[in-house]
């Protein structure tokens, strides 16, 4: 059995479990720039987990960092920070982590254009909850919450998520 989440345009498979996801509104192919809607080819660590502590308690191996109404995600090309977590208030663009929505309840980090950033080449892509199986994301792989939390639970130091076209 795979120890890799496999994603397609079919849906994802973690071990024997067939789960529906939601990917980028550009689809499954090679990420070219910031804002693309496009779910990156290739396979990924997750290298964090980032949760709502006041909705939502995790059962998996990542570290894991609790989000609070200050945190964010640059997505700013012209941000020294970019594609990293950052505090706010902040001057340039970028995503709330703290939302009213449970979208962002869990958010995996997953390790791409991360080593080392490459400004203007994608940020911010995440395995997080979905806002339903037929609402496209920004360029993330996105599963309901039960589906995420079974994958996170059987989360080992081999997973990677592996994303197909």
């Amino acid at each position: 059995m795979s120890a890799d989440l496999q994603v397609s345009p079919q849906g994802a498979r973690f071990g024997s479990r067939h789960m529906p996801c939601a990917l980028g509104r550009g689809g499954i192919g090679i990420k070219r720039r910031e804002g693309d809607g496009i779910t990156p080819i290739g396979r990924f660590e997750l290298r964090a987990l980032w949760y709502r502590a006041d909705r939502v308690a995790p059962r998996c191996i990542l570290p894991q960092h609790k989000i609070a109404p200050h945190h964010g995600w640059s997505d700013d090309e012209n941000d020294p920070a970019y594609n990293r977590q950052i505090t706010l208030p902040h001057r340039y663009h970028h995503e709330k982590l703290w939302r009213d929505s449970p979208v962002y309840d869990l958010v995996g980090v997953m390790d791409f254009n991360l080593n080392p950033v490459v400004a203007g080449a994608g940020s911010a892509v995440f395995l997080h909850v979905w806002r339903g199986a037929d609402v496209p994301t920004e360029g993330c792989v996105a599963l309901a919450r039960d589906d995420l939390l079974h994958v996170l639970a059987g989360w080992t130091r081999d997973s990677r998520i592996a994303i197909q076209p």
